[in-house]
């Protein structure tokens, strides 16, 4: 049975060890095992982009998750980063930013969400949570170039 708690979702400077920590997990496990070129994952100062925000979900006092959403210049959005912490799998925290980082880019009139993700076996629970918010396999958008280390899914909204 999974345990689902209800998380506290805001807007993240980057500054708290917190995330500044998950942040730092999250650059690991997409650098290991893929090669440095087909590695997108932002660090600090790429998440520091105008165009983009972050959130973190926390419970409690504890960091939860971390999200991004990319603003693009077609009217179109970006999930970025999405990360959770170890201690909090499977209990609904990346389902509940992820509803979060939805719901903004309709508010903000966003036509489309997209993410570039990797491939095999670490990225199934997160294809399984995207495709479950109905997200859809897709072609390439963006600057990114299809290699066998990534795939694309979109979002219509």
């Amino acid at each position: 049975m999974k345990n689902i708690r209800n998380f506290s979702i805001r807007v993240d400077d980057l500054t708290g060890a917190p995330t500044r920590a998950l942040l730092a997990l999250h650059l690991a496990g997409m650098r290991a095992g893929t090669p440095p070129e087909h590695v997108f994952a932002l660090d600090l100062s790429g998440l520091r982009d105008p165009a983009i925000t972050v959130w973190s979900a926390w419970d409690g006092a504890e960091i939860a998750a971390i999200g991004a959403l990319r603003t693009m210049d077609d009217g179109t959005g970006e999930v970025k980063s999405m990360r959770t912490h170890p201690a909090h799998l499977r209990r609904g925290a990346a389902a509940a930013l992820l509803d979060h980082i939805i719901a903004e880019a309709r508010a903000r009139g966003m036509t489309r969400l997209s993410l570039e993700t990797g491939c095999g076996p670490s990225f199934a629970a997160a294809l399984a949570l995207y495709r479950r918010r109905g997200f859809v396999d897709g072609a390439a958008f963006g600057s990114y170039v299809p290699s066998a280390f990534n795939q694309f899914l979109h979002l219509e909204l």
